[in-house]
C-alpha cells in the first residue's frame, strides 16, 4: 500500500505547490476517516488542494461557500413539494459527496455550522425525520481566515473537536510560486490531473489503517501527552477523550503511510501538533502557531517509549 500512497501524494504535488507535508496531512485525514481544518489567508491553495485530492482518488467533490445567510438546509438538503408531480420529494444538499469543501466556515452562523456536526461525527444526516447515510469515503475540508474577524462566527469548542487535523498552508517558496505562475499561464493545471486510485482502494486503505497495531506502551504514551494538557497551568481547557482517540487514529494512519503495520513514537510526535493544537484553549490570547509550539514543548518534556 505504500506505493499507492506515494502515487496519490505525487499526483497531488503535480498541481499543489504548498509542500509535501501539507498533502500528507490532507491524505492522512482521509485515510484515518477524519476531517481537516485549514486556517489561512485567501489565495494560498486551499481549494486547489481539496480538488486535487478528490481528482486523484476518483471521488466526487463539492464546495460550499459559507456566508451569513446560508441555511442548514442549503448544506444537508430538505424536502420540497413538486407542483408538477403533486408530491413531496427529497432534495439532497451538497453534503452528499465524498469530499466537501466548507469554504470560510466561520462566516456561517452557528446554526448553519452545527448542521455539519452529525455529518462529521456519524457520516449521516437527518432530514425531516429521516436519517440518511453519506457516501463513503466522506471527508470535510473546512477553511477559515484567521486574520479577518469582521462578520465571522468563531467555531465553538465542540465543533473544533470534530476535526482530526488542523494546519496552515503558508506561502509557497519562491521557486514553487514561480512554477505555479508558469503552469497556470495558459490553462488550469487541474484539467490534466487524472485519478491514480479508486474510491474502493481508499476504502480498503481505511480498513488497513484500523488494523495498524498500537501496543500498550504506545497507548500509554498517547494518554500521557493528552493528560499533560489537562494538568497544565497555562491552559483553561485541555484535550478531550476524543483527542486521545483521534491521536491514536492519526498515528495509525501515519504508520500506514510510512509502510508499517505498527505505530512508533515518531508517528505520534509527527501528528500530535496537528491533532491537538486546535483542541487546547489557553488562559490568555495565543495564536494557533503558538499552540502548535506549545504542543511540541510538551512532547520534548515527556519521555517517549523505547
Amino acid at each position: 500500500m505504500r506505493r499507492e500512497v506515494e502515487k496519490i501524494i505525487s499526483n497531488v504535488a503535480r498541481v499543489f505547490r504548498g509542500g509535501r507535508e501539507k498533502i500528507e496531512l490532507a491524505l492522512l485525514s482521509l485515510l484515518a476517516d477524519g476531517h481537516l481544518l485549514i486556517e489561512d489567508i485567501p489565495g494560498v491553495g486551499k481549494t486547489l488542494l481539496a480538488r486535487a485530492l478528490a481528482l486523484s482518488i476518483s471521488c466526487e467533490f463539492r464546495r460550499v461557500q459559507f456566508t451569513s445567510d446560508l441555511l442548514p438546509s442549503d448544506i444537508i438538503g430538505t424536502v420540497v413539494f413538486s407542483q408538477k408531480k403533486g408530491e413531496f420529494y427529497l432534495r439532497k444538499g451538497p453534503v452528499f459527496t465524498n469530499i466537501l469543501l466548507a469554504d470560510e466556515i466561520n462566516r456561517g452562523s452557528p446554526r448553519t455550522q452545527s448542521a455539519l456536526l452529525e455529518a462529521m461525527n456519524e457520516s449521516k444526516v437527518s432530514i425531516e425525520g429521516r436519517t440518511l447515510p453519506l457516501p463513503e469515503p466522506f471527508l470535510v475540508i473546512a477553511t477559515q481566515n484567521p486574520v479577518e474577524l469582521h462578520g465571522t462566527y468563531p467555531l465553538p469548542e465542540s465543533q473544533l473537536d470534530r476535526f482530526l487535523i488542523s494546519m496552515s498552508l503558508g506561502y509557497p517558496e519562491k521557486g514553487e510560486e514561480k512554477r505555479m505562475i508558469l503552469e497556470q499561464k495558459e490553462r488550469d493545471p487541474l484539467q490534466g490531473l487524472s485519478p491514480v486510485a479508486s474510491r474502493e482502494e481508499i476504502l480498503r486503505m481505511q480498513e488497513e489503517v484500523r488494523k495498524v497495531r498500537l501496543v500498550d506502551e504506545i497507548l500509554d504514551y498517547i494518554l500521557s501527552i493528552v493528560q499533560a494538557t489537562r494538568n497544565h497551568p497555562s491552559l483553561r481547557l485541555g484535550a478531550s477523550p476524543r483527542a486521545s482517540l483521534f491521536l491514536s487514529r492519526a498515528s495509525q494512519a501515519r504508520a500506514f503511510m510510512e509502510g508499517r503495520d505498527y505505530v512508533v513514537p515518531d508517528d505520534i510526535k509527527w501528528v500530535a501538533p496537528h491533532v491537538l493544537s486546535h483542541r487546547l484553549f489557553p488562559r490568555g490570547e495565543r495564536t494557533r502557531n503558538e499552540m502548535t509550539s506549545f504542543v511540541k514543548q510538551i512532547l520534548r518534556e515527556l519521555r517517549s517509549p523505547g
